[in-house]
């Protein structure tokens, strides 16, 4: 739960002390005046007035750290009745239950009408779809919509209604909620029959204000549209003022033969703008220049022009300006939330003085916590064990006992290092035989050895499929690569065993490779004996054919794809392939956000194309007579190379949702993307082009190209920080790569002093000086 606007409001400061006022007590313990605080940082007092505020105390602390490692804001009530409501709504099976909802309720559109669910989307095969009776997805998404109104009531109450005034976010939260129950009632009314679902619309919005990270990356991208703008403009004049040239230069002559530059791309401006827009993604080059080409070779100077100074000069300088105006205001984001965990845990350092002031006399100034009490609350917060482990260690070796603010602050840098995953100890033996035996399964050339006899076995795989490549599968003899795979599994197997006899299984289990080693020898060790159960009940036929069961070939085949699966192994003995692995990986946990507003991308665009394209193009049911009513219309669209209709293009449409994000991505891809946009201006309208065109900006230009640089900046950021490691190391360390450390050199720290002023316009923790 964040709010855009980082911190906002708060309690006035008087310059002596502060006296909440009767309502404030009751909403922060419950019963007026339960306790009265009165705090400032330099010189203040704080009186604690019954002993259960230890506790909450407490609870604050924790909830504040908690805060603070999710860079949550800290603006939400702090009465112990509001916290246990709050770590319930952020504890792990809370949130995964959302998430699970919102899934749930953006996967309707599969199954809604029209229905995707068909074995095939092409127009020629595709049978009716199963169609959902009228009230099963209306009670699955009313369901939703009560869940997602109870997380707005939770919401509203954790944060208070000042607070939620101020959030644009939870405002619109209600608004779409509001329209659509609306929009829910009036399709039960009509008992489903309407014609277009205006929520559909909306569902991707649930998405987005779940994730204050994705309401970041989507504030950063409407900020960096005028510079957007700006350079679309100037590729707008360059497109404008290539196509007049190109009408000027490609006129209809006397000569038929060398019109036919003329007649394919530039008989009008929208034909002239549309093919050389096209040529800007190189979807139809040189396709655009031959007919001109091929008259003369001069022609071709004008197409090279375009395409160098657009495609190679102002398409990557929009990427450029895409990303770096991206960068900036992302930057800006990451510097709030820096601040928000500084914030978060200068707050419960706050909160502990507070309880240490309490145990002591009330005159005696206080701005250190005790040791004991850090730990105290560190037992309490949910955090990664490895961290609350590396935190407590370094609290507990402090040479004093007390831990000043700045002290406190430093315990908690630990959250931005690089997590070093310690193997066990490997178990010890008395024999001299088990130790040489360990020694020597336990030594790196054992890997590099493993690693060789897993090539010798792909590349016996891939020489058995060499050989019988041109036979059909009655002829292929599967005996001989059963064999080879026999002996190879033996030797995984007792790899295997050895390695952990020599780590013990904690140690084996501690490396990822071994992990990964281990699960596909045991599958291979399965699929091999099953191999063997189906050879001697069917007295070793060459290729059983038992009904309900794979077939011989079928099984050998499964065991080969598993045994060049396991071949990736070698990924982590290499240090670049390790750190491109690991990559991935990191994107997938840490860049999901980007990859969120992606789907929201895919999610609205799919939704408008089901509602201006649905049943736009028809299924052929007659070849021949759709060939003829062509060839009298002068159309001729079913021969003519290149259309829609040629290439058999049926299973892209917008007749459902399924096909719809197909189509998209196929667009996105931008090869041969101008056959669908010919194909559907010509089956509904002219005015179709805005929406591929559209999608095309909004896809293949800003986003893959802003998602593409992501990529390079996590790549570049783990590059830096492992040059000096080597291959073990780098399986060692368990890198952590979060936007917000991505950025994390190029942010300045908060100072004590922005941190005190936030802390004192608290709207729920009133402090004063």
């Amino acid at each position: 739960m964040e709010r855009e606007p980082l911190l906002g409001g708060g309690a006035k400061r008087g310059s002596a002390e502060f006296q909440p006022r009767a309502e404030d007590c009751a909403a922060a313990l419950g019963s007026p005046c339960a306790r009265r605080l009165s705090y400032s940082v330099r010189g203040q007092t704080c009186r604690i007035e019954h002993g259960d505020d230890e506790e909450l105390y407490i609870q604050q602390a924790v909830v504040f750290i908690e805060d603070a490692i999710h860079y949550r804001s800290i603006n939400h009530r702090v009465d112990s009745r509001s916290l246990y409501f709050y770590r319930w709504y952020y504890s792990r099976i809370c949130q995964w239950g959302l998430g699970l909802v919102i899934a749930l309720n953006l996967g309707l559109a599969f199954i809604e009408k029209p229905s995707s669910l068909t074995i095939t989307s092409d127009l020629r095969y595709k049978n009716t779809p199963w169609e959902p009776p009228c009230g099963l997805t209306e009670t699955i998404e009313i369901m939703c919509l009560l869940i997602f109104a109870v997380d707005l009531t939770v919401k509203s109450y954790l944060i208070g209604w000042d607070e939620f005034q101020k959030n644009k976010w939870l405002m619109g939260y209600i608004v779409v909620l509001g329209l659509s129950v609306i929009d829910w009632t009036l399709s039960v009314s009509m008992f489903c029959h309407e014609t277009v679902r205006i929520r559909r619309i909306f569902r991707p919005f649930f998405l987005l204000q779940n994730s204050s990270l994705m309401k970041k990356t989507l504030k950063c991208i409407k900020r960096t549209l005028p510079e957007i703008a700006s350079v679309i403009l100037l590729l707008t004049l360059h497109l404008f003022l290539f196509a007049m040239f190109g009408m000027l230069i490609f006129t209809r002559g006397e000569d038929p033969e060398e019109n036919g530059e003329w007649e394919a791309y530039f008989q009008n401006l929208p034909q002239s703008l549309t093919s050389l827009l096209v040529l800007l993604t190189t979807a139809n080059n040189p396709d655009v220049m031959i007919p001109a080409y091929s008259v003369n070779r001069g022609y071709s100077v004008f197409f090279i022009l375009f395409s160098v100074f657009g495609t190679y000069f102002l398409m990557n300088l929009l990427t450029a300006i895409i990303y770096n105006q991206f960068r900036g205001y992302l930057l800006m984001s990451v510097q709030a939330s820096i601040l928000r965990r500084r914030l978060g845990i200068r707050a419960a350092f706050e909160v502990m003085c507070c309880q240490g002031k309490g145990k002591r006399q009330a005159e005696e100034q206080v701005e250190s916590v005790k040791v004991e009490e850090v730990l105290k609350v560190l037992r309490e917060v949910q955090m990664r064990s490895y961290y609350r482990r590396v935190i407590m260690e370094k609290a507990q070796q402090l040479s004093s006992s007390d831990i000043q603010a700045d002290g406190f602050q430093r315990l908690f840098d630990e959250l931005d290092k690089d997590r070093i995953n310690e193997h066990p100890p490997m178990p010890e033996y008395n024999s001299p035989f088990l130790q040489r035996v360990q020694f020597i399964f336990s030594h790196y050339c054992i890997t590099v050895i493993g690693n060789l006899v897993v090539l010798a076995n792909v590349i016996c795989i891939c020489t058995i499929l060499v050989i019988n490549s041109e036979k059909s599968i009655s002829k292929r003899d599967s005996c001989y690569a059963e064999i080879i795979n026999c002996i190879f599994i033996a030797y995984y197997l007792l790899e295997m065993v050895l390695k952990i006899f020599s780590f013990g299984w904690r140690g084996y289990l501690s490396y990822r490779s071994n992990i990964f080693d281990g699960l596909l020898t045991v599958i291979l060790l399965v699929s091999e004996d099953s191999v063997h159960g189906v050879l001697s009940s069917v007295a070793f036929s060459r290729y059983p054919s038992v009904p309900g069961t794979l077939s011989l070939f079928d099984m050998v085949r499964l065991v080969n794809m598993l045994i060049m699966f396991r071949f990736l192994r070698i990924i982590p003995n290499i240090k670049l392939t390790a750190l491109v692995a690991s990559t991935l990986v990191d994107l997938v946990k840490n860049l999901r956000a980007f990859a969120g507003i992606l789907v929201v991308v895919y999610y609205v665009f799919a939704v408008l194309g089901v509602w201006l394209f649905q049943g736009s193009i028809t299924a052929p049911t007659n070849m021949s007579m759709i060939i003829n009513d062509s060839l009298a219309n002068n159309t001729n669209s079913m021969t003519t190379c290149g259309t829609y209709e040629q290439l058999s293009y049926w299973p892209n449409n917008f007749d459902d949702f399924a096909s719809a994000l197909v189509l998209l991505y196929n667009i996105m891809v931008v090869n041969n993307w101008q056959v669908f946009m010919d194909a559907f201006s010509r089956y509904s309208t002219e005015w179709s082009k805005v929406y591929f065109v559209s999608w095309w900006l909004t896809s293949s230009v800003m986003w893959v190209n802003l998602f593409i640089a992501l990529i390079l900046e996590n790549f570049i950021y783990k590059w830096d920080r492992s040059c000096t490691c080597t291959v073990s190391d780098v399986e060692r360390i368990g890198y952590e790569t979060t936007v917000q450390l991505l950025f994390r050199k190029h942010v300045q720290e908060p100072t004590e002093e922005e941190l005190l002023i936030q802390l004192h316009q608290h709207p729920h923790l009133h402090l004063a000086s």
